[in-house]
Parts: structure tokens; C-alpha cells; sequence
């Protein structure tokens, strides 16, 4: 009976599709048809007409975002809320001991290149430079201010720290380890493509292969490619400004273009060598970077401030953490919007990305062990560099020291100010932007193999040729619309990949539902085979 069960168990998740079944080999390419084709005809006409009418697109596409956050807020509330429960539970439940490739696979890399290639893919970038603008914004009451407490006092200044963390703690990685983990278990423990569609196979069966699993993986190609087009445009955007700060160089469009061509070059440097001789090594570098960029603020600034405000951030995040997840009867519903939501939104568009990439690169770890990693510790360490460079900025705020004393004068050169009254200015400037440049051509990395996979059909060793293809197209999109329409067709590109927030959510949590029941069904096969 014991053999008949385990039989039972095996055969629930036993497919015959075969990995490829559907590809075209095209120019020594492995295209996933419909996938590629579509999403390629979809990109293409989105860039088209935003080159053609940049001001009209911007209008109807950032209507539509919002549109999206203003009547459906309390979406992606809950969602958030879910997420962050269902994924601390997964920490502490029984089949937290499962391990991802079998009981007897082993991890591919050492616990500091794994974590260092996952922090760089999910935020390295965005807290090089809002770790600085968002708190002081919100301490100085820039864009509104967390349930609309008065600016520039102590409650306010524990109320940013609290609110910044808020917003890049526990939340957005939820966001991010629900979709890598649930990629990464059907695919190195059930066998199946590594591509978002196989994630829904407990709940749509193999009609995941056909027509509703093309949609699912279009959204995330879409969502992925004009996600890291955004970040590429509008980053290259404030790695000039930080140029012009440092050098006083015009930050002029030749310029934007030039950084965007020189990152896409170093991009596909590293995307020919592929993860471990690419992406690993960049990774690294990264956190070294970051690491003595960090003890240099804490050590050259005011070392016990720092260190005092590491205690108020954690405690005003914990502290505000459940306010700050309720969206009913806020008064504050401009930062609620503007801020929380929008934020909620940007994460899950970018999960896709994020979530394959991570689960790419997990394979050998136990599910308590990845959700621990993926969860808590990226959380713990933002708290440590939102004290160092936030806490320092409000601290100059509160001195008048330097141009911070009278507000961000722009997002793009908030961080350069900072550090400008501290020694070595030119020095930590510039190894800011040279940080910043360096976490741009990972993201571009990383971002170019998953959506390879995803448009090869989940293959993780598609064609090199694709991999250059998809790593030149981010920064010929991004380069595109920077020259053809500005700044307005980048928002308008940002609110296209926003938009996609709102089914996406509808899509994680199925995808708990669907991960749980996968689990479980994991969990009751080691049961059977071991006896327990």
C-alpha cells in the first residue's frame, strides 16, 4: 500500500510536455513560440508609439497607473500583507526542511556570492539613492509625510527612518522570495521548465502549457524588459547628474547615451559569461564596494549617531510596521498612494525578474534556509545602511550642514550631498557612481538571462546569441526613448510596467496557493519514502 501511495504521489506531477517542445530555431536562436514572437511584436509597438507621440503616451499610460492605484490600493495592500505571512510561515512550518533539487542536491554557490548576486538583482541600485532622498524627503515633508505628521521634529525623523524601512524591508522581499522560491521548487524539484508558467501546474494542470501559461509568461517578459529599460534610462539619468555634481560635466543627453552604451557593452561582456563567470563575479565586486562605502560613512560621520539611529530604525519599523500595512481610514492618502502603493506596485512588476533570477542561483538550499536568507537578512542589513546614510543625511538636516539643510534639491545627486560633508568627498563620489554603474550592468545581466529563459521556453542554457540579443535590446529600448522622447517617454515606459502591478498581484497570490499546495505535496512524499 505503502509503494501504491508514494506511486500516487509521484505521478500527480508527471508531465509530458518536454522542455523545448514548442521552440523555433531561428538565426542560432531557441525561440519559444508564442511567447517570444508575441512579446517581441508587443515591445516593439510600445516603442513605436511612444517615439511617435511621447507626450500623448505618457498621459494615457500614467492615467492608467493612476487609475490602477488609486481604486484598487487595497489590492495590493492585502496582497503585500499575504506575502510577508505566508513566507515568514514557510520559515517555521514542516516543510521548511525540503530542499530545492532533491534531499541529496547540494548549493552551487558559497552562501556570500549567493547572497551577494540576489541583493545586487532585487535593490542594490535603489538604495544607492533613496536611501538618502527618502527619508530626508519625508523628514522635510518633499512629496508628503507619513500619516501626515509635522516636518522636521524627532517623531517625524523616527517616523521617515520607520516609513523608508518600511517600504524596502520585509514587504518587497516577500514579494521577490515567493516568486523565486515557488520557480525555483517547481523547477529543480518537480522537473519543469524554469519559466514563470510552470510555477500554476497544481492548479491549471498541463493546460499550463498551452494558451494560458503563453499569457502568464508574456505579462513577466513585458513587465521584466520594460522594467530594467526604466531602471536603465532613468538611472543613467541620475549617474549623470552625479557626474555633473562631482565633475560639474552637463548632464546632457550625449552623455546619457554614452553611460547607457557603456554599461550595455560591459552588460553583454558578462552575459557571454554567463552567471558564474559573469554575474557572480560582478556581485561580488558590488558588495565590496558597497561594504567599504558603508564603514566609511559609519566610521567618518558621526560613528554613535550612526549607531543610535540603527536602534530607532529598527524600532520605528517594527513599531509602525502594522499602521503602515492598513490603507482604511488613513488620512494620509496622497503618501498612502504615491508612496506605499506605488512602491507595492514597482515590486511585484519587477518580481518576474527578480524572483526567476534568485531562484536561478538557489539550487541545494532547504526552504527555511532560503526564505531566511531571502527575508530576514536583506532586511537586517537595510537597516544598517538606511542608519548609515539616511540617519546621517537627517542629522545634517537637523545641523543645517551643507546643501541638505534646505531640503533634496533632486533624487538624482541627494546621495553625493550627503557625502559631501564628509571627508574624501571627491574620493566616495566618485566610487558612488562608479557602485551605482556597476549595480546597473547586473541588473542588465541578470535581467537578459531571465528573460532568455523565459522566451526560450525555460531553458537555462539558451544560445548565446539570445542572451546578447535580449542584453542589446534593454539598452537600445532605453536609449530609444531617451533620445527619441525624453524623460516623458521613460514615465511613460515606468507606468506601462506599473500597470502590469495590478494582474500580477492576482497572479502571486494564486501562485500561494499553488506553491503551498506543491509543498505540501513535497513534504508528504519525503514522509512516505522515509517512513515517517
Amino acid at each position: 500500500m505503502k509503494e501504491e501511495e508514494i506511486r500516487e504521489l509521484e505521478e500527480a506531477y508527471q508531465t509530458d510536455y518536454e522542455l523545448g517542445q514548442d521552440n523555433l530555431r531561428i538565426l542560432g536562436m531557441d525561440l519559444h513560440n508564442p511567447v517570444f514572437f508575441v512579446s517581441a511584436l508587443l515591445i516593439l509597438a510600445f516603442v513605436v508609439g511612444t517615439l511617435i507621440a511621447p507626450e500623448q503616451a505618457n498621459g494615457l499610460l500614467n492615467g492608467m497607473k493612476n487609475w490602477i492605484i488609486e481604486h484598487f490600493d487595497w489590492v495590493f495592500m492585502v496582497g503585500g500583507n499575504i506575502f510577508v505571512l505566508f513566507c515568514l510561515a514557510l520559515i517555521f512550518m514542516p516543510v521548511g526542511r525540503i530542499r530545492l533539487g532533491g534531499q541529496n542536491a547540494r548549493p552551487e554557490f558559497t552562501t556570500l556570492s549567493w547572497f551577494s548576486m540576489l541583493f545586487a538583482a532585487g535593490m542594490g541600485i535603489g538604495l544607492m539613492f533613496w536611501s538618502v532622498a527618502e527619508p530626508v524627503g519625508y523628514f522635510t515633508d518633499w512629496f508628503g509625510t507619513p500619516f501626515n505628521v509635522g516636518a522636521g521634529g524627532e517623531e517625524s525623523a523616527r517616523l521617515a527612518m520607520g516609513a523608508s524601512m518600511f517600504h524596502w524591508g520585509l514587504h518587497p522581499w516577500a514579494i521577490y522570495g515567493l516568486v523565486a522560491l515557488a520557480l525555483a521548487f517547481f523547477s529543480f524539484n518537480k522537473d519543469m521548465p524554469l519559466t514563470i508558467r510552470s510555477a500554476f501546474y497544481p492548479l491549471l494542470g498541463d493546460r499550463v502549457w498551452g494558451w494560458m501559461g503563453d499569457v502568464i509568461d508574456i505579462f513577466a517578459v513585458l513587465a521584466t524588459l520594460f522594467g530594467l529599460a526604466t531602471s536603465l534610462g532613468l538611472g543613467v539619468m541620475q549617474a549623470g547628474g552625479g557626474l555633473h555634481y562631482l565633475l560639474d560635466i552637463p548632464n546632457s543627453i550625449n552623455l546619457q547615451i554614452g553611460i547607457i552604451v557603456g554599461v550595455t557593452a560591459v552588460a553583454l561582456i558578462s552575459v557571454v559569461r554567463g552567471v558564474h563567470g559573469g554575474v557572480r563575479l560582478l556581485s561580488n565586486l558590488n558588495m565590496t564596494i558597497a561594504g567599504l562605502l558603508l564603514l566609511f560613512v559609519i566610521l567618518t560621520g558621526s560613528t554613535m549617531a550612526v549607531l543610535g539611529w540603527m536602534g530607532q530604525t529598527a524600532v520605528s519599523y517594527v513599531q509602525n510596521i502594522i499602521p503602515l500595512s492598513n490603507w482604511m481610514g488613513r488620512e494620509d492618502q496622497g503618501f498612502l498612494h504615491d508612496w506605499t502603493v506605488f512602491y507595492w506596485a514597482w515590486w511585484i512588476s519587477w518580481s518576474p525578474f527578480v524572483g526567476m533570477f534568485i531562484a536561478r542561483v538557489s539550487r541545494g538550499r532547504t526552504v527555511r534556509e532560503f526564505m531566511t536568507a531571502v527575508l530576514l537578512i536583506p532586511t537586517l542589513i537595510t537597516v544598517v545602511w538606511m542608519a548609515a546614510f539616511g540617519g546621517s543625511a537627517i542629522e545634517q538636516v537637523m545641523a543645517g550642514t551643507g546643501s541638505l539643510a534646505s531640503g533634496i534639491s533632486s533624487v538624482d545627486t541627494a546621495m553625493f550631498e550627503m557625502l559631501d560633508n564628509l571627508p574624501l568627498a571627491s574620493l566616495t563620489a566618485g566610487l558612488a557612481i562608479f557602485l551605482v554603474l556597476v549595480f546597473f550592468v547586473t541588473s542588465s545581466d541578470s535581467g537578459s538571462l531571465v528573460i532568455d529563459s523565459i522566451t526560450s521556453g525555460g531553458k537555462v542554457d539558451a544560445p548565446v546569441a539570445q542572451r546578447i540579443f535580449w542584453a542589446t535590446m534593454e539598452g537600445l529600448i532605453a536609449g530609444t526613448l531617451l533620445f527619441g522622447g525624453g524623460e516623458k517617454a521613460l514615465e511613460a515606459l515606468q507606468s506601462g510596467a506599473i500597470s502590469t502591478g495590478l494582474p500580477f498581484t492576482i497572479v502571486l497570490l494564486l501562485m500561494c496557493v499553488s506553491l503551498a499546495k506543491g509543498l505540501q505535496h513535497e513534504h508528504l512524499l519525503l514522509r512516505f519514502k522515509h517512513g515517517e
